[in-house]
């Protein structure tokens, strides 16, 4: 059922530049995707092993101003900086995580606004990195390389293949023995490391995957948007979006990132699209309202909704083929 599932996702959006054709919402679907994206590698950690980080934007931020650090400073492709964004994302996720994941609930989470803020202020004031202006990429195209396009469609597909990746990743975590040792964690830290489960070793790969691609999320960013500052590279708000886009589709599934995805990112770009910049107020708002309707009444999400349908209407059926 998963695979079929797999399958009608992929090819809904293989088609959508197709059937819903114009600027705006190509750009838009490449938002979503790349939201999407970036939702989908903070549920690996937040999602599937429990750990809510609010400063994944550490990861995001740091993908993108690699890639155009690169170029600012030696002239390359702005692409040729991703492997170093990643790398340099690994590397801080393990000196975060060593430290705070002996912490636990919202300390962990307090912990990582923190160091998120910390490096905001850092890059904020330090020249070379552009300061509180922040960088830019290339003006026009020089070669293939810079990845410039006039359209989105193409950054849509390139998204398309990069989310293709992690949700594959994730499905083959979700059958494997590091996903069931995810569960036990997320469910009962301290029962499952009295089970033998190496918990603290798990929860530091799982971080160490999800900052990898969050960087990549971050990198891609600025090929299609050509620039970067400390807000909207480190800003707690990216990281927030994450976080409340993975819970309102259903965090530690598979799809509900995407599902998620799929209603705030049109909903945030009506709001500014109509609004202008009191649109930004308006997200704000809604995005408040999200997180306590969730935490009140839904906190798995839709996809738990979904899931609860579909055991009521199996139940009744499984019932009758007992019966007989």
């Amino acid at each position: 059922m998963r695979a079929w599932a797999g399958l009608v996702v992929a090819a809904a959006f293989l088609a959508f530049p197709w059937i819903l054709s114009g600027p705006f919402y190509e750009r838009m679907g490449a938002l979503v995707l790349l939201y999407a994206l970036s939702a989908s590698a903070w549920n690996l950690v937040g999602g599937y092993a429990g750990q809510i980080s609010v400063g994944h934007a550490v990861f995001f931020g740091t993908g993108a101003y690699t890639a155009l650090f690169v170029f600012n400073q030696w002239g390359l492709p702005p692409v040729t900086g991703i492997p170093l964004g990643i790398l340099i994302s690994i590397l801080i996720a393990v000196v975060i995580g060593i430290p705070t994941f002996r912490l636990r609930g919202h300390y962990f989470a307090m912990a990582t606004i923190a160091v998120a803020e910390l490096i905001r202020i850092l890059v904020a004031n330090w020249p070379l990195v552009g300061a509180a202006l922040g960088l830019g990429g290339p003006m026009v195209p020089r070669t293939w390389l810079d990845l410039s396009f006039r359209s989105p469609i193409p950054y849509y597909y390139m998204f398309v293949g990069v989310l293709a990746l992690l949700l594959w990743i994730t499905w083959q975590i979700e059958r494997s023995r590091m996903g069931y040792y995810l569960r036990s964690i997320q469910g009962e830290e301290r029962a499952a490391r009295s089970l033998g489960v190496p918990v603290h070793r798990y929860k530091l790969y799982t971080y160490m995957l999800s900052a990898s691609f969050t960087a990549l999320a971050g990198a891609l960013y600025v090929l299609m948007v050509g620039f970067i500052d400390p807000d909207s590279g480190f800003g707690i708000l990216v990281s927030v979006e994450m976080i409340i886009m993975a819970a309102l589709g259903g965090a530690g599934t598979l799809f509900g990132p995407l599902l998620g995805a799929i209603i705030l990112v049109p909903l945030k770009e009506t709001t500014n699209t109509l609004f202008g910049g009191a649109g930004t107020g308006i997200t704000y708002v809604v995005y408040g309202g999200i997180i306590m309707l969730l935490a009140r009444y839904r906190p798995r999400g839709l996809m738990g909704i979904w899931h609860d349908f579909a055991e009521r209407r199996l139940q009744p059926r499984e019932r009758d083929y007992r019966a007989a």
